[in-house]
């Protein structure tokens, strides 16, 4: 089944830049008197952008960014963790939703940016590691992104009776306090005010939310409300796809761009392909020239829905040939300004996620759901250092394409597509090459002649031929500047890294083992050759003192080509660069911005390359000694190219013994400690059991429960059957599992009940009449009707008999539905009439919860939950010893609750990642909610999956500790189950991110 993103995600941002005046190194600068007028929104001269790039503070920058939700990763701690993994793939940017509005505004006029809801924890965190933030408060209010309800309130949906995203007056006076509320966060975090905030989302919508006049008259009015607020930065746009809304006229933005997930959602067939979209370049000029070229959603993986084929396919769908191939393919659009979708997705946990996907929402990105640095990464990561290193790739021309023809370029090789991008004040020339039919997975070759400062060459030059092996693209550059004096004159080789260490310019290049690749440049200084038979050094007849450079197939490793006191040449194949690393060292100029010290372009010029670690987060040089900090998930072999003063190097503190080789570069080895290799983790054992669903035994007092009595609801489904509305959330139970109770008095003529449930896609619900078990429905659709038949003897004359329905709430629609009917759309009790409905769902429901810190999400309305048997502390002493394995005493149908605890003890200064693994296999019927530490991160299907990996971090683990693990066990079907649930190591990493705080509040008595 094709799953089509219920997408349409349009937003605005607002950059927020800091304030300082910055310099480019004179191999960067670029002259002034070529740059076209400047614009700007006339509230600040900070941010201004031409046709090219985005300007902060006089200098251009590429804005290369990625997607990350810090309410998809509810520990502060780690957040810092996923900046860094950022900055060290090159990126400067990341993507955030502010949270959404279901979570800090969990109901009317109450708007919580507290614990891990806090704004100020994110932004402090990214300007330590260098990163700007832009910025997705989304002023439609909707986010969409897999969330329930778009990301909207569900008291907004229950309570609001005008249009969501409209003028309505109910829907303004519901919006405002939280629009207020990132506003007093965002205005002192404004580049302008010397934060790191680059961009803030102002809309975002859907295919259905084009520019009418109304929804530009909506969009003006929100701009208003953050303008007379005090943010200042431009406002963006991102359209779904190429809709061409926001451009001119009423609600305008400063820069319009779109999204664009050009491999869908389908990850069930990993290795088909669709093309790459060959119009974008065609479309900016077409539409909005004289803005810089903005992408602020590019595919960065692929969401997976229930029973899909899992995110390992996703990864493998958009892997890191579908990087190399369509996001080069964005570079040859001309685009300037990206941000990869997602970049980290982390999970979707508590009642987070929309009724399509399930808890995990790794979205196969380039940071896996554990933290852990995937293949994606690397890709990511070669792509990034290039771009940061390579200043004048951020101002060109489109010069044409094979389509369109291209002027001085004669391409030999009709299998083979190229376009040219050309710098106009450097002479830069960019071939971004790929195979015409973009899914083609067979190898190619092709020459190409292209003009070049030296006149016009037929490339290559002495190894035959460019190959391309299959889904493969490649940047064919001439006319390259590097350092402070080192020009390339043409390569067929990749750009991994350019620039200067110390008094050296510095050239990484690579290419695959099994391909020829070439170069020619003035080697300068008094050097070393290398001796490899793969290398060969030819004299250029192009020009004197050129030297061709060719590496023949079979060249595996880093190869130091070129090695003197003033330059120095590195290649190796793709996998070996991508073990290396260019951390920004801080090294403040006058030009430096107050704030910025980090920052790469910002802050600082200066690097080293460091070559071996899993990760290197930072790296600082004080005197003669490097000091880096990092990751280790394995020793490894350390290669440092550093300034020739430095003599000694630190790992996380401890000195590395190093030996010099050549001028500049120290090798060493990096040791894994022995305590990072013995991690393990316990059993989990001792389990106590209880049962959880009371409410089907005779005698059960619902007495405090809420009366269902409402004759009219703003959802979007009306009772069917004229009765009272069923629906919890106009209740106040809008989350999670919800129970009704519908009573009524036996006459001996009742024999069945009809109801209609919604629940959302792949939602389940069970019934009983009184103590005895029914059925439960499930077709993975959003509703179900159904004929309930009550078991001969069930009812009982003359009494109160009780229907009994536990339904999972599997969360509100996205796009036009997010008023969605969640609970009993209709009921006809045959041969009978109920006379009263009561409904229960979280204790307190959205306006009285009890958990203020792991928030609304976080519970349903489960016997167990409300009496808050899932945190830590609750006492089992009394409950009966039984194993997870063993299922509910009962064999049947039910709810029952497993608890247990184990102590951690992971050495210092280690990352571990973990998950809780049930068994492998989807063929069971019952559905389990996993609680770590009080806190749900796990919606187990076990009759759908795929899910059965749930991966926990450390803040909601305590790693050196006690920790508490319940499981609410919810039997489908009168059949025995047999659940299993271990504790896994996912990996370990000696280093880490540092000490991680917990935030996991203990069990107290509720009303």
């Amino acid at each position: 089944m094709l799953w089509s993103r219920y997408v349409s995600w349009a937003s605005c941002a607002l950059p927020l830049f800091l304030s300082a005046r910055i310099t480019l190194s004179s191999a960067a600068s670029t002259v002034a008197a070529a740059d076209p007028p400047r614009k700007s929104n006339g509230l600040t001269d900070v941010v201004q952008w031409d046709n090219y790039t985005l300007f902060l503070r006089d200098q251009r920058m590429f804005l290369h960014s990625g997607e990350f939700h810090t309410f998809r990763l509810p520990v502060p701690d780690l957040w810092l963790d996923i900046f860094q993994k950022m900055v060290a793939a090159g990126l400067n940017g990341a993507r955030q939703y502010v949270l959404i509005l279901g979570a800090t505004n969990p109901s009317r006029g109450v708007v919580d940016f507290n614990d891990w809801r806090a704004l100020q924890p994110m932004f402090d965190a990214a300007k330590r590691a260098g990163l700007f933030i832009v910025l997705r408060p989304d002023a439609s209010l909707k986010i969409n992104a897999e969330t329930t309800a778009g990301g909207i309130a569900h008291w907004i949906t229950s309570e609001v009776a005008g249009t969501l995203r409209t003028n309505a007056t109910d829907w303004t006076a519901a919006y405002e306090p939280y629009i207020a509320g990132i506003i007093d966060a965002v205005v002192p975090n404004q580049v302008t005010h010397g934060g790191p905030v680059l961009e803030k989302s102002n809309c975002h919508s859907d295919n259905e939310f084009s520019q009418t006049a109304e929804h530009g008259a909506y969009f003006a009015q929100l701009e208003t409300q953050y303008r007379n607020g005090g943010v200042v930065v431009p406002l963006t746009y991102n359209d779904p796809g190429e809709g061409r809304n926001f451009i001119n006229g009423t609600g305008a933005v400063d820069i319009y761009g779109l999204d664009s997930y050009p491999q869908l959602f389908d990850c069930s067939n990993p290795r088909t392909w669709n093309p790459v979209t060959t119009n974008y370049h065609q479309y900016h000029v077409q539409n909005n020239p004289s803005e810089p070229w903005y992408m602020p959603e590019f595919q960065g993986g692929s969401f997976d829905p229930w029973g899909g084929p899992g995110y390992a396919a996703c990864e493998v769908l958009t892997g890191p040939d579908f990087q190399d191939v369509f996001y080069k393919e964005n570079w040859a659009s001309n685009v300037k300004l990206i941000s990869y979708y997602m970049l980290y997705g982390g999970t979707s946990w508590g009642g987070f996620p929309f009724p399509g996907v399930y808890t995990s929402y790794d979205y196969g990105s380039s940071i896996a759901e554990t933290r852990a640095l995937t293949a994606k990464f690397d890709e990511l990561k070669r792509q990034g250092v290039f771009l940061r290193s390579s200043p004048s790739f951020r101002k060109t021309d489109w010069i044409g394409d094979t389509s369109t023809g291209i002027p001085g370029v004669t391409l030999n090789g009709s299998a083979a597509f190229l376009t040219l991008l050309k710098n106009p004040d450097t002479g830069t020339n960019f071939l971004i090459a790929r195979q015409a039919n973009s899914t083609s997975t067979a190898s190619t070759t092709f020459t190409v002649q292209v003009p070049t400062s030296k006149g016009t060459l037929t490339l290559p030059q002495t190894t035959g031929s460019i190959a391309l092996n299959g889904r493969q693209s490649k940047l064919i550059i001439t006319d390259y500047p590097f350092g402070a004096k080192g020009s390339v004159l043409f390569t067929t080789a990749s750009v991994f890294f350019a620039g200067t260490i110390g008094s050296r310019d510095v050239l990484f290049l690579f290419g695959d083992e099994n391909q020829s690749h070439e170069f020619a440049t003035t080697l300068s200084g008094t050097g070393t050759r290398a001796s490899s038979s793969r290398v060969h050094f030819t004299n250029s007849t192009v020009g004197s003192g050129i030297t061709t450079v060719s590496i023949t197939p079979g060249s595996k490793g880093l190869i130091t080509l070129w090695e003197s006191t003033t330059q120095l040449i590195l290649f190796a194949d793709p996998v070996t660069a991508a073990t290396f690393w260019a951390p920004a060292v801080k090294a403040a100029t006058s030009n430096t911005v107050p704030g910025l010290e980090s920052f790469w372009q910002f802050g600082t010029n200066t690097t080293v390359l460091v070559g071996g670690p899993n990760l290197v987060r930072n790296a600082t040089i004080s005197g003669s000694t490097l000091a880096l900090r990092g990751d280790l998930n394995a020793s490894v072999p350390l290669t440092v190219v550093a300034p020739s003063a430095v003599t000694a190097v630190t790992w996380n503190g401890a000195r590395i013994s190093v030996r010099r080789e050549g001028h500049g570069t120290l090798t060493g080895q990096l040791t894994l400690n022995a305590s990072a290799k013995n991690v393990t983790v316990p059993q989990l054992s001792g389990w106590k059991f209880n049962d959880s669903l009371p409410e089907i035994q005779p005698g059960f007092d619902d007495s405090t429960w809420t009366v269902a009595n409402k004759t009219t609801t703003n959802l979007s489904v009306k009772p069917l059957t004229g009765g009272p509305v069923l629906y919890g959330c106009d209740y106040g139970f809008c989350e999670n599992n919800v129970l009704f109770r519908g009573h009524f008095n036996g006459t001996g003529s009742e024999t069945s009940v009809n109801l209609t449930i919604y629940g959302g896609t792949q939602f389940a619900a069970s019934v009983w009449i009184n103590e005895h078990f029914i059925d439960t429905v499930h077709n993975g659709n959003d509703h179900v009707s159904a004929l309930f038949t009550f078991p001969e003897g069930s009812v009982i004359t003359g009494q109160d008999n009780v229907i009994t329905v536990l339904q999972d709430n599997s969360g509100n629609d996205e796009d036009s539905n997010e008023k969605s009917a969640r609970g009993i759309a209709g009921f006809q009790l045959n041969g009978g009439t109920i006379t009263t409905w009561k409904v229960q769902g979280k204790v307190g429901g959205y306006t009285d919860f009890p958990d203020k810190i792991r928030g609304v999400m976080n519970e349903g309305g489960l016997f167990g939950e409300r009496e808050g048997w899932h945190l830590p502390g609750f006492d089992t002493s009394d409950w009966t010893a039984r194993d997870l394995s063993q299922g509910l005493p009962s064999g049947g149908a039910g709810v029952g609750f497993f608890v247990t605890t184990f102590d951690l003890n992971f050495p210092k200064d280690t990352d571990v990642l973990l998950s809780f693994q049930f068994e492998n296999n989807n063929t069971l019927p019952y559905r389990a909610r996993l609680f770590v530490n009080g806190w749900m991160f796990g919606k187990r299907v076990a009759n759908v999956g795929p899910q059965t990996r749930f991966p926990v971090p450390p803040g909601i683990l305590d790693y050196n500790g006690k920790n508490t693990v319940a499981v609410a066990l919810w039997a489908l079907e009168d059949t025995p189950i047999s659940p299993s649930l271990e504790l896994s190591v996912d990996a370990v990493l000696e280093g880490g991110v540092g000490s991680i705080a917990t935030n996991n509040p203990q069990w107290s008595a509720r009303a």
